[in-house]
């Protein structure tokens, strides 16, 4: 399976994430129904963060995305309050261009190196294409937890 299919694949559930940026409200993607500890941009946010840390930070490479929204987006954190209408433009113009960036990057050959990781589900990544792969599986939870969460408003 090629690089650029798994790409096309999390970009397919990219547009489903931005399909929620489009069609709920601003007060609907910040809300935390009961029940739940994140809200949906935080879920989409979360998604593009953990891109990058799994595939680039884990290569000992620099990603796209600045210090404050991995530290505010990244696995442990949780909704600290409502974002604002520019914080939700700013994840929207995120959701493509590191996948974009990704693909172009593995086809030239940047990533050279990774630091092995086990997830949460217990898998040990090793390579880049390895975090390529499991972060399409992670992107399906968090759509799921997505869905869980539009129910719920």
């Amino acid at each position: 399976m090629s690089v650029n299919y798994r790409i096309d694949v999390a970009k397919k559930n990219r547009k489903l994430l931005e399909g929620f940026i489009d069609n709920l409200s601003l007060e609907q993607l910040n809300k935390v129904p009961q029940g739940f500890k994140n809200n949906v941009i935080w879920n989409i946010a979360h998604c593009i963060v953990t891109q990058q840390l799994l595939v680039y930070k884990k290569s000992g490479l620099d990603g796209m995305l600045s210090d404050e929204m991995i530290a505010k987006y990244r696995k442990g954190t949780k909704t600290e309050g409502d974002v604002s209408q520019t914080e939700v433009d700013e994840i929207r113009s995120l959701l493509y261009t590191p996948l974009d960036q990704t693909n172009t990057d593995y086809n030239n050959g940047v990533f050279k190196n990774y630091e092995a990781y086990t997830v949460s589900t217990g898998s040990t990544l090793t390579k880049a294409e390895e975090a390529i792969d499991f972060n399409n599986f992670h992107e399906g939870i968090h759509l799921g937890y997505i869905l869980a969460l539009k129910k719920a408003l």
